[in-house]
């Protein structure tokens, strides 16, 4: 088994939203494992029409200091367009998403963008449910958001680090949950829960 304090979490900005007349920075996250790098969630890497009233400014991974090589496996928290536009530069590598969330994506109109989610190369893995994909890294079920919303729950050297796409998008839903992914996450006991739309990770009682 892997030694915890071995297992480290690191985001990287890859992006601005405009949201409510507020930018919202959009952050993609890294796990490096003894045993593999894992990244949770692709960001975008081009201009789409469809969501050009949210004004995107992209910092693609292709642009960012990381060796994309270096990935061996993806998840998907879930598959917005925000979390899946990457997808395509990991050709033949896992992408683990659950199953409900790539139906909803594939089925539901004005979703995501759907050649995004199925990019030639893609290679999905499709979950029912919580799964360990190393260990020390759970994949677990976390509706919400999205009905097929996952997060990644961490367990480090330091305490346990939960990364949660946007199961929250505010500090303040942490605070105080209202949804059952939002639950689930503060039952959990983390150190510090990422989001994808903050570059700082939320601590409990840091408020």
């Amino acid at each position: 088994m892997a030694a915890q304090e071995e297992i480290t979490v690191r985001a990287f900005r890859v992006g601005t939203l405009l949201a409510a007349d507020e930018d919202l920075p959009l952050c993609v996250h890294v796990i490096d494992h003894p045993d593999g790098r894992v990244l949770v969630d692709t960001g975008l890497t081009e201009l789409h029409p469809a969501v050009a009233d949210m004004d995107p400014r992209i910092e693609p991974l292709t642009e960012q200091d990381l060796d994309l090589d270096s990935i061996t496996a993806v998840v998907n928290t879930h598959l917005h367009f925000d979390h899946c536009g990457g997808n395509h530069l990991f050709d033949g590598r896992p992408v683990y998403v659950q199953r409900t969330e790539l139906d909803d994506a594939r089925t539901r109109s004005d979703y995501t963008i759907p050649e995004w989610v199925d990019a030639a190369g893609t290679s999905y893995v499709e979950l029912d449910g919580e799964h360990e994909l190393l260990p020390g890294i759970r994949l677990v079920p976390a509706p919400g958001h999205t009905r097929g919303s996952q997060i990644v729950v961490v367990d480090t050297g330091g305490g346990r680090v939960v990364i949660a796409g946007d199961t929250a998008v505010w500090f303040g839903e942490l605070d105080d949950p209202q949804t059952e992914g939002q639950r689930l996450i503060r039952s959990l006991g983390p150190r510090e829960v990422w989001l994808s739309h903050s570059v700082d990770p939320w601590r409990p009682g840091a408020g």
